[in-house]
């Protein structure tokens, strides 16, 4: 509904930029007289997200909204998100979307104001920009009847204290997910209430394991994939090839860090090292299917997708047991470290034994096969329609 309005389907051509702007009339609902959670269910709920819909866009997050609206019900879900180029096809074709344009500038002040007249139901997956931190402020001071439903995603949280809007999201939500148990734990310690659990899927388009069994090329390869920032940690990677003449060291990404990792492979003189730069989400599917291990030494992160996303292409892990990523089990699909020198200690063991490279490979296919991006949808249209009912329900009245 737009902005507690009742009102008829809006169909999407195939290009989101002329989809028609949603009628609004009927009559509001009485606050606070819908309390069962069928209620809610059985409306149509409309969704703004501040996520990009672009089909380039690789940004983890907005990956994971595409992933979801391309598969929430139509008839129950209307949603709105940001465009700047060509829209992902399946979200420009989704009946019921609806994509503003993000310009130059502007852009905080020009969609808060079409909020202002579509007030939406809910506010999925708020950041940390201008656009969240406004519209937080609007939401208490002008008491905007929409639901906060906030997806933790980060790492780090709970040491950096310097995050004032995701924290005020993770306070003043009606429900909060974190996309691992170890996020779903930070978030209810830092005052989340109705804390679950959601997990990202994986994209079988693009991730999936090789046709055949892997036979070691000439040489075997190690895959790094990330962007290019110092706590990713790709010198490491550099560092390791060192070490390993005889394996070629894949790195795919772009960053500030890069041109630093180019001089140092030069400096210790690693013929083994390859740049890939930015690749397409295809691309780096070809790239796991391809390589024999994937390293991920990066000390900050909330739950990886690109974990999940090897682990379905075959590829046993090196990661850090820090974040204690779920799509990685310690041991069967691959390996989790606590240090620099026990990460060197893992891949060393795993180039030695090709055996246990294959018994890894076998079991991490059976486990990405359980993050499934429509059991998911499943989950978050459950749980957009709870924090719509949360959000509408009177203190002391239960949600039925």
């Amino acid at each position: 509904m737009w902005g507690g309005h009742s009102c008829p389907p809006v169909k999407s051509d195939q290009d989101a930029d002329r989809v028609a702007s949603a009628h609004v009339g009927g009559q509001e609902c009485p606050p606070h007289t819908l309390w069962s959670l069928g209620t809610f269910a059985k409306r149509m709920i409309t969704v703004f997200t501040p996520s990009f819909a672009d089909e380039s866009n690789t940004n983890a997050q907005n990956l994971t909204v595409k992933e979801v609206v391309a598969r929430l019900d139509p008839s129950r879900f209307r949603v709105v998100l940001l465009g700047l180029g060509r829209s992902d096809p399946r979200i420009a074709a989704r009946p019921n979307t609806r994509i503003l344009r993000w310009r130059k500038r502007g852009n905080t002040a020009r969609i808060l104001w079409h909020m202002l007249f579509h007030i939406p139901d809910v506010y999925f997956f708020p950041r940390e920009g201008p656009l969240d931190a406004a519209f937080l402020a609007a939401r208490a001071q002008l008491h905007w009847k929409s639901a906060l439903a906030t997806y933790v995603v980060s790492g780090g949280l709970d040491q950096d204290t310097n995050r004032p809007i995701l924290r005020r999201a993770i306070r003043e939500c009606d429900i909060v997910a974190g996309n691992s148990r170890h996020m779903a734990e930070t978030v209810e310690r830092l005052g989340g209430r109705n804390v679950q659990t959601v997990y990202d899927g994986i994209d079988r388009r693009y991730y999936y394991p090789p046709p055949e069994p892997r036979h070691e090329g000439s040489p075997p390869s190690v895959l790094f994939a990330a962007s290019f920032r110092h706590y990713k940690r790709a010198d490491l990677v550099i560092r390791e090839a060192a070490k390993h003449p005889q394996w070629e060291f894949r790195l795919a990404g772009t960053g500030e860090e890069e041109n630093a990792c180019q001089r140092l492979a030069q400096d210790l003189n690693c013929r083994n090292v390859v740049f890939l730069g930015h690749l397409t989400g295809a691309q780096v599917g070809a790239e796991m299917r391809r390589a024999s291990l994937f390293l991920f030494p990066s000390e900050i992160e909330g739950h990886p997708q690109v974990l999940g996303q090897a682990a379905a292409c075959g590829l046993p892990c090196v990661a850090r047991s820090s974040y204690r990523p779920d799509y990685v089990i310690d041991g069967v699909t691959g390996l989790l470290v606590s240090s620099d020198d026990r990460m060197s200690e893992a891949l060393s063991r795993l180039i030695q034994e090709p055996d246990l490279r294959t018994r890894m490979s076998a079991a991490a296919i059976r486990h990405a096969a359980t993050f499934d991006w429509d059991r998911v949808t499943e989950q978050w249209q459950e749980l957009l329609e709870l924090a719509v009912a949360v959000h509408n329900t009177p203190r002391g009245k239960r949600i039925s």
